[in-house]
């Protein structure tokens, strides 16, 4: 994440084909963490560039409601993310590819 906090970084890891590898490692990946972080550097590698005065997030003031709110909200993704997970090893099924970008 911290290589895609500033624009700089976020070009350069999209110019670099990361997208297509993260994909791939996806599709194979068993690891339940490494397929959350490829879940959510995929979110920042098809997402829109954010605005100006955001070029480095690393710098951007979150208000301290906002900050527990996300990151309550991210607790709740992981959670349910688990619950999933189990739920697919439960029935047999294997961990879902990420969606493709609709571009």
């Amino acid at each position: 994440s911290q290589l895609t906090a500033t624009k700089a970084g976020r070009h350069t890891v999209r110019d670099k084909g990361t997208y297509v590898i993260l994909r791939e490692l996806h599709r194979s990946e068993r690891d339940p963490q490494v397929l959350v972080a490829c879940e959510k550097l995929i979110q920042v590698l098809i997402g829109d560039e954010p605005g100006p005065g955001m070029e480095n997030l690393l710098e951007v003031n979150v208000p301290e409601e906002v900050e527990e709110q996300l990151q309550r909200l991210e607790c709740e993704e992981e959670e349910r993310w688990w619950q999933e997970e189990e739920e697919r090893q439960e029935a047999g099924g294997s961990t879902p590819s990420p969606k493709e970008p609709s571009r």
